[in-house]
């Protein structure tokens, strides 16, 4: 079972525990990176320490020529990709919509679904081809429920929650399945600028009484990723400790 693991920087945070997870369940995982190769090597010495196969993959996930020549290498090695984890993190600014520019907000909307449309685009065929495969994409809480200065993150992320159940829809009748997991705050690199004040007071409103850790969120991709959720596609697991509820 081949496994590509999309992420800018994949050594790190949520990317590295589905890596770790998906791996010790068997994938062979390729853990993609733009800049931080030592984060991600660390993850693939990590797995292969453990006795599992992994790789790393080089490519900046919105450009197509070079997730094209990553995919080649990874299929030369292993075959076609079964499982791809689109958890690719964009950046974005943090300002009330009154203040956001234009180009602040298209920013993120054209990166975050660029990179899902690009590496969509790329492993699809092949899975409608063989009538199998495991798509599951890394949303957030802030698609669905507003969060202040949080307009560019929330729009994007509820764009490529639209653009997964399409996906969904249209790969279903192929043995496909496109799936998504929505964390609320987790407690990574990423969030590390966030106020301990402002971490605690998201703890306390949330009815576990803490944050959510990468591990927390590695097993609901390994669960779309694995067979116990063939009959799963288009759905939205909300792994946020309670914090938000449907």
């Amino acid at each position: 079972m081949a496994k590509l693991h999309s992420y800018r920087e994949g050594g790190r945070g949520i990317g590295a525990a589905a890596a770790l997870e998906l791996a010790r369940l068997g994938a062979k995982v390729a853990v993609n990176y733009v800049r931080q190769a030592q984060s991600a090597q660390a993850v693939v010495d990590q797995i292969r320490q453990a006795g599992g196969e992994a790789a790393l993959a080089k490519a900046d996930v919105r450009d197509p020529e070079q997730v094209r020549e990553a995919l080649d290498s990874i299929r030369a090695a292993w075959g076609d990709i079964d499982i791809l984890v689109n958890n690719a993190h964009m950046s974005f600014v943090m300002k009330p919509v009154l203040g956001i520019q234009w180009e602040e907000l298209a920013q993120k909307l054209n990166d975050e679904m660029k990179a899902a449309f690009t590496l969509t685009q790329a492993v699809l065929p092949a899975m409608i081809e063989r009538k199998y495969g495991r798509m599951i994409y890394v949303s957030s809480n802030a698609a669905d429920t507003p969060v202040p200065y949080m307009a560019a993150h929330g729009s994007a992320k509820a764009a490529l929650e639209a653009f997964v159940k399409y996906v969904a829809l249209e790969s279903a009748p192929y043995g496909v399945t496109a799936n998504i997991v929505s964390p609320g705050l987790v407690e990574t690199e990423a969030s590390s600028v966030t106020p301990e004040a402002v971490k605690q007071q998201i703890a306390a409103m949330t009815p576990m009484q803490r944050v959510a850790l990468p591990d927390d969120l590695s097993g609901a991709i390994a669960f779309f990723a694995g067979e116990e959720s063939r009959f799963v596609t288009g759905s939205c697991m909300k792994v946020n400790g309670g914090i938000q509820m449907d």
